[in-house]
């Protein structure tokens, strides 16, 4: 059984709302109408359709409502939570996340593949293009690591480009993130990060829908997705985006439930950075090291970033002399793209600075 579910709430009372859950042109607004009106899920489905028409329910839902493929789907549902490592987060139990209760329209219940708890963890969502460039998606996964080092869960939406590069580099500085889906959990989409979400499971971090277990990719999910993205996290990175880009409305909805928006400026030539750009104009902080998201947000994560690392290789011969990245790659014996890394990471600490194309060792 679901980790959270309240112990005393009755078997049908569990199967009913799954089924409220799967009904057409039912969401949340219509959900909560329904257990209202009727004190419980079970009570609803055993109400007459005439009840449920005097609502304003749509003849869509009163048709399916007892339906066999609803009630098939309620078990399927019931059979999924009984496997390990699969949970139900409904409204009134008391490990829903407190921030996404506080949203309009949050989820009544939410499917969760992974660890439950850590959705009431601290987290800053990481967003951007499906078509990021490779710096954007470097810079990306230097700031999720830089983040989760310093107790941050990552949030994003598990899609292809930047939110699977942020999602995979806070694992693998052992670091917890948080996948949410426009899709069913059994429908997961993009087939490609299967392999991610997977591992994110069972690396203590979680994947997470609000959507029925086979409810499948269709455009109108994805917004709707985005809002559970920007509800759970206190702050929305977003790192790469075009103007028509769907991150942009995640930021839109990070501002409108009062969300700090953050975005990462880049050439005027690139159009992934025009989005970010202009939500630079509408307000967003500018963030160009990670210390401009940390330094408002100190006392929110629960460790904190590891000790500066004085005897840093690079720092040393920056230390002794400015050079260029081709310099560096000569002196330090590194190859080309482990060098960008680190140096993108020292940049991100706010530690080193590239000046006319030279990098300089800062003194703080």
């Amino acid at each position: 059984m679901p980790l959270f579910a309240n112990d005393a709430l009755p078997m049908d009372e569990l199967e009913a709302r799954l089924r409220l859950h799967r009904l057409t042109d039912t969401g949340p607004k219509r959900f909560h109408q329904l257990f209202e009106a009727f004190g419980s899920a079970a009570e609803a489905l055993r109400a007459p359709l005439s009840a449920w028409r005097a609502m304003g329910m749509t003849a869509a839902a009163c048709e399916a409502r007892d339906s066999p493929a609803v009630k098939a789907g309620g078990k399927a549902a019931m059979a999924w939570l009984e496997r390990p490592g699969q949970h139900l987060l409904m409204f009134d139990d008391p490990g829903y996340p407190a921030l996404l209760a506080e949203t309009s329209g949050a989820p009544p219940l939410l499917f969760v593949a992974g660890d439950p708890t850590i959705l009431e963890k601290p987290q800053l969502a990481i967003v951007g293009s499906r078509r990021a460039s490779r710096p954007g998606l470097d810079t990306a996964a230097a700031f999720s690591r830089s983040l989760a080092k310093a107790g941050f869960v990552i949030t994003s939406g598990l899609a292809a480009g930047v939110d699977g590069a942020a999602h995979l580099a806070a694992l693998d500085v052992g670091g917890q993130t948080i996948g949410v889906l426009g899709t069913g959990i059994e429908k997961l989409y993009p087939q490609r990060h299967k392999a991610l979400a997977a591992r994110m499971a069972a690396e203590g971090s979680a994947v997470v829908s609000e959507f029925p277990l086979d409810a499948e990719p269709i455009p109108a999910n994805f917004p709707r997705r985005n809002r559970i993205i920007s509800g759970l996290s206190l702050g929305v990175l977003v790192v790469e985006a075009s103007l028509a880009s769907g991150s942009l409305i995640t930021a839109r909805l990070a501002n409108e439930q009062g969300r700090e928006v953050y975005a990462i400026p880049g050439s005027i030539h690139h159009p992934g950075a025009k989005g970010c750009h202009q939500l630079i104009r509408d307000g967003a902080q500018l963030v160009e090291t990670v210390e401009h998201i940390l330094e408002p947000l100190r006392g929110w994560q629960r460790v904190t970033l590891p000790a500066p690392m004085v005897d840093h290789p690079l720092l040393a011969l920056l230390h002794a002399a400015p050079q260029s990245s081709e310099a560096l790659m000569r002196s330090s014996d590194w190859p080309l793209p482990k060098l960008l890394e680190a140096l993108t990471e020292l940049e991100l600490e706010g530690r080193v600075v590239n000046e006319a194309g030279r990098w300089f060792a800062r003194s703080s």
